[in-house]
């Protein structure tokens, strides 16, 4: 039977690329071992997705509890099922450039080890598969901190006569610039995943996101802006925004509209290729933009504090290009920002509400 094997299976982008794929006819199999819970804490764990996951979706799903850095197991799972397996896709990782300054180690081994894996266990059991990771922004650094920014009233802006006023494309450098260690590390498992591509002639890409979010997003401080904003909207806990006047803006894309990006590419897979995937100018925000949406849609104040210090690494402005992407496959972003937070309110509202401080 055909099968996708999808790393990070119980988080956001892996268990709803598991869910769609699963309706799509084919067999999946997950690899995750709840390092969600160790890089965020207890709340962040994703134990009850995995449960939900197979529960809901039967023999169509197996669980295999492994974690990516695991070579002897990542080549055992690809051994025993190498003449099924027709799709990868990579969502396992650690997502926090803060976290990862605190463990630099487990973060690079994870991101970096985790991807080489992988790719080797792709390449020998798997070779016509098509491998697709979900790499990040964070790769250009903070290159984009230095492009031509306007201060408006609630937001920064790109002068409207630069190159890339309609998004930054996928021709800025990744070179001299501050990335950040969480940055480093997915910049190694970007360009390896480019390079297994190139140089063994591999269907691969890497999807270079924004903020990916969605209604079953386990957002927590470190990680997860739109669906922890909304968290603490709803329970009245309190939020810090850093730095740049709360006016830093970032695009943000529905883990659906991923998902579809994703499918694109297995329908019509292509070698080595590197697409920026966001939200683009359809679906973005500012920190004080998102505040404001998330009171008018809970109906109650947030109650944050304003610290003056960015987090390092930071990006001021990110709108990313769709453009590379849209130009290959029939492709577009369907949900904005206020559609992605009203979504994520009225799926987590009630849970979140129990115990919650009444306005």
């Amino acid at each position: 039977m055909p099968t996708a094997l999808v790393t990070g299976s119980a988080g956001l982008i892996g268990s709803e690329t598991v869910t769609a794929l699963c309706r799509k006819g084919l067999r999946v199999l997950g690899i995750d071992n709840d390092m969600r819970r160790v890089f965020f804490g207890d709340e962040a764990s994703t134990r009850w997705v995995r449960e939900q996951l197979e529960s809901s979706l039967g023999n169509s799903y197996r669980h295999v509890h492994e974690d990516v850095r695991n070579t002897d197991a990542i080549e055992d799972v690809f051994r025993r099922h190498a003449d099924a397996i027709e799709l990868v896709i990579h969502a396992a990782a650690q997502p926090s450039h803060d976290w990862a300054a605190k463990d630099p180690a487990t973060d690079f081994t994870v991101n970096a080890n985790g991807t080489l894996n992988l790719l080797e266990a792709t390449r020998r059991h798997a070779p016509d598969a098509t491998f697709i990771f979900t790499s990040t922004n964070k790769v250009y650094g903070d290159t984009p901190n230095r492009l031509p920014l306007i201060e408006q009233e609630k937001r920064w802006e790109i002068d409207p006569d630069h190159t890339y006023a309609g998004g930054i494309r996928e021709d800025m450098s990744i070179d001299q610039t501050l990335h950040s260690l969480f940055g480093a590390s997915k910049v190694a498992a970007d360009v390896l995943v480019q390079e297994y591509g190139r140089y063994f002639s591999m269907n691969t890409a890497c999807f270079r996101g924004g903020c990916l979010t969605g209604p079953a997003h386990a957002g927590t401080e470190l990680h997860g802006f739109l669906a922890y904003l909304m968290k603490c909207t709803v329970t009245g806990m309190p939020y810090t925004v850093f730095g740049y006047s709360g006016k830093q803006v970032r695009d943000n894309i529905h883990s659906a509209d991923l998902i579809a990006a994703f499918h694109a590419f297995f329908e019509a897979p292509r070698v080595g290729e590197v697409y920026n995937c966001g939200g683009g100018r359809f679906s973005n925000c500012s920190m004080l933009e998102a505040i404001e949406l998330c009171q008018q849609i809970a109906g109650r104040e947030l109650v944050w504090e304003y610290s003056e210090h960015h987090r390092v690494g930071d990006h001021i402005w990110w709108i990313g290009d769709n453009g590379k992407f849209m130009e290959h496959y029939a492709w577009r972003v369907r949900r904005d920002v206020p559609a992605i937070l009203a979504e994520i309110y009225e799926a987590n509202r009630e849970r979140w509400s129990a115990g919650a401080p009444q306005p």
